[in-house]
């Protein structure tokens, strides 16, 4: 049912529509501002790589969204950043298939072993779902960003391939 490649500049729109709160946003980004606009999307991917966006392939209709950022190859990790799905694709699948499918972009092309992630204090869902996919905790950061206080749990995951 899913596909995936890289993101288009014509995904943009569609991918600004996924926030359905300022609060879904900041789960997203911090550094967005509701209402999501490409020109948002572009200027974080200035210091990301492998935008991929989840295919519906029935419909040929974008339904998530992520990027990676900060590779260190010296112990080849990266980080899992704007994971985003669409309103009526949350609990199908799309989630799952877009984690997996970045998972394995990072181990085939760049040789990442590790992938790291922030999720937000209060995003709940968000954390049991990466739990729930893999991703253990490992550390907690807090930081103030724009005046607020933003407490990240920060999780990884091991590529599993790499060490059967």
């Amino acid at each position: 049912m899913y596909t995936h490649r890289r993101l288009s500049h014509d995904d943009l729109d569609t991918i600004c529509e996924f926030p359905q709160t300022e609060e879904e946003l900041y789960f997203v980004s911090p550094r967005f501002k509701y209402p999501l606009t490409s020109e948002q999307i572009l200027e974080l991917l200035k210091d990301r790589f492998e935008p991929i966006a989840v295919i519906d392939a029935v419909v040929n209709k974008v339904v998530a969204y992520a990027n990676l950022y900060g590779h260190d190859p010296s112990d080849c990790s990266c980080w899992l950043g704007n994971v985003i799905v669409s309103p009526e694709y949350r609990g199908k699948g799309a989630a799952e298939f877009l984690v997996q499918m970045m998972i394995q972009e990072a181990e085939n092309k760049f040789g990442i072993h590790t992938i790291q992630l922030s999720c937000h204090n209060t995003n709940s869902r968000g954390l049991a779902f990466y739990y729930k996919n893999g991703f253990k905790p490992f550390d907690m950061k807090i930081k103030m960003l724009e005046g607020r206080k933003v407490i990240t749990i920060q999780m990884k995951t091991e590529n599993r391939n790499t060490y059967s």
